[in-house]
């Protein structure tokens, strides 16, 4: 590795979004950075004390009619990704969007959803949104 390199890996490292997704009744860690819930309707049994949040992002959740339609049935998760994807498209998420990644590249970024499985929850397709080299 010549010394050149070095620099400019660890500049990109830096400048990457950190984007991850929790659920909302999990312990927050002082690694969350931002703590944003992504989800429409808020958490049964969750107080807004203990939920230690930064924003409750509802205008970036996916429509009432959609998430109806998923209801979190992991079979439909492949086309639920790409509708919700096409609705993030349209004019109505653009602001809470580029409120989103401006959270992201200023430093870590916790998406928080109520989902029992956060890995097939919209939070989620934003992450893959917000930081698309994440593995």
């Amino acid at each position: 590795m010549s010394e050149q390199g070095g620099p400019e890996e660890v500049d990109q490292a830096v400048e990457r979004p950190q984007v991850r997704v929790r659920r909302i009744y999990e312990d927050p860690d002082p690694a969350d950075g931002d703590r944003v819930l992504v989800d429409r309707l808020w958490p049964r049994g969750m107080s807004k004390v203990r939920a230690h949040l930064d924003e409750w992002c509802k205008q970036v959740a996916p429509s009432p009619e959609l998430r109806r339609w998923y209801a979190h049935d992991p079979a439909k998760y492949p086309e639920f990704r790409r509708r919700y994807l096409e609705e993030l498209r349209g004019p109505d998420h653009a602001d809470a969007l580029a409120d989103l990644r401006q959270r992201a590249a200023a430093g870590p970024l916790t998406l928080l959803t109520a989902a029992k499985r956060s890995d097939i929850s919209e939070a989620t397709v934003l992450k893959e949104l917000l930081d698309p080299h994440a593995s």
